[in-house]
């Protein structure tokens, strides 16, 4: 990678009028995260610290997630959609001010990889001033492309529009990243003119304005996947699964067993540890950890939460945000959990609500005990001891505490704290009267009669 200060021009001005929704393109979510988030993660990761971000009019959810994830990045607004080139000049202020190499990347590109940009930049160390990102396209309609010379050097990009039968022939076509190591490339910038079918100021024309002051192209090319753009809801659903595919691998390669990859669901920050097993339909939400040796079972759904080692989870269990699991906890069917620490060795297997409270090391949780966290008005805690035994079909009215050791009979409804090794029932005394369902089926048989 080059030693020269390096910017980075993020353009995300574009209206995503084809998404159809009133949620600006660049911030419909990847791997549960927007798109933007993406790009601006591979900014960080190249070590660009005040990147410079081109929005529309009026982006003010844009312009508030770029503050939230990048504190340090400029936003500049572009007035109009006069082409790409005209956004690039809208971030004017930084380039004049900046002395280096500049990279322009695209805010509706999410796959793009660290590795793939350093390659890139690298060219502007090899005799190249510029460096364009290429791919070879199954379809190149509708794509700039890349027209090469000699040495395999580039000597012009042409719009899709604009080009001639020849030309389009080419499957070489232009991502639109670009990056630069120009003298003054304001002034190639300004030189740029409109004369085109769409009458619009193209980046893609730099190339041959430097060309002619002695400057040289160069293209690096990468995977059709990697340089995706986002401009509809169907390529939006494109690139998830590619995402998808790329962490599915990226989890069993690192040592965890997913039985039907296609199945699991995976966020960007999703972190699997190894030996993990996870079985078919299973969604992770953002936030997840799962420690090594733990067992998700099919059909849950977990997220922000945290798996602890050898945990077994599921089926058909759902973990919110704030559940923290801890080593060998079992977590079984129809069970959901949120805001709860269930210490090592605790068990809730069948049919249970645990909402915000905590579950000691090795207690029990029988089949149907509901947490009753919430009164109208606000959350309250739950929390069961070490060792404490709580009986199926158990209601625990929060505020309440189960001391260590203590048993809570099943069918009770617990609203009072219990001691610890304490036993804690209540239930009505149960009522048994003889024959009365033999009389009452008589009584019943003959009214229907009589109805008859």
């Amino acid at each position: 990678m080059t030693a020269r200060p390096l910017l980075i021009v993020i353009l995300a001005a574009g209206q995503g009028t084809r998404m159809k929704s009133v949620l600006p393109k660049v911030l419909h979510k990847v791997g549960g995260r927007s798109m933007l988030a993406h790009v601006l993660d591979v900014v960080q990761q190249l070590g660009a610290d005040s990147p410079a971000v081109v929005i529309g009019p009026g982006m003010d959810a844009v312009r508030a997630a770029v503050s939230e994830q990048m504190p340090s990045a400029r936003v500049f607004v572009q007035a109009e959609q006069k082409g790409t080139a005209d956004a690039l000049l809208a971030a004017r202020e930084m380039l004049a001010a900046h002395s280096g190499d500049v990279l322009v990347l695209y805010a509706d590109t999410p796959l793009l990889t660290t590795p793939t940009l350093k390659l890139l930049l690298e060219r502007l160390n090899e005799g190249a001033q510029i460096a364009v990102l290429g791919f070879e396209a199954a379809d190149p309609t509708g794509y700039g492309r890349l027209l090469t010379e000699d040495g395999g050097w580039l000597r012009a990009i042409r719009e899709d529009k604009d080009a001639s039968e020849e030309e389009r022939r080419v499957q070489l076509c232009n991502s639109g990243v670009m990056a630069f190591r120009l003298d003054d490339l304001m002034g190639v910038l300004r030189r740029i003119g409109n004369a085109n079918a769409k009458g619009e100021f193209y980046l893609t024309d730099a190339v041959e304005i430097a060309r002619g002051d002695g400057a040289r192209a160069a293209v690096v090319a990468c995977g059709e996947d990697e340089v995706l753009g986002v401009n509809s809801r169907d390529q939006l659903s494109v690139a998830e699964a590619i995402f998808q595919s790329r962490a599915r691998l990226a989890a069993m390669r690192e040592g965890a067993t997913l039985i039907a990859p296609e199945t699991v669901w995976l966020s960007w920050d999703t972190r699997i540890g190894r030996d993990v097993v996870i079985e078919p339909n299973v969604f992770f939400g953002p936030g997840v950890t799962v420690e090594d040796g733990a067992e998700i079972k099919a059909n849950c759904h977990v997220e922000r939460a945290r798996i602890g080692k050898g945990a077994r989870v599921g089926p058909f269990a759902r973990l919110r945000p704030g559940a923290d699991l801890g080593e060998d906890v079992h977590v079984g069917n129809f069970v959901e959990v949120k805001n709860v620490t269930l210490g090592p060795g605790a068990k809730a297997n069948h049919l249970s609500y645990l909402g915000d409270g905590a579950v000691g090391a090795n207690a029990n949780i029988g089949a149907g005990t509901i947490f009753c966290n919430y009164d109208g008005f606000q959350k309250h805690r739950t929390e069961v001891g070490a060792g404490a035994f709580v009986g199926s079909n158990t209601s625990l009215v929060a505020p309440v505490k189960i001391g260590e050791g203590a048993y809570i009979g099943s069918g009770s409804v617990i609203t009072k704290d219990v001691a610890a090794d304490a036993l804690a029932l209540e239930r009505s005394p149960q009522e048994e009267r003889p024959g009365w369902a033999a009389k009452f089926r008589a009584m019943m048989s003959r009214r229907k009669a009589k109805a008859g």
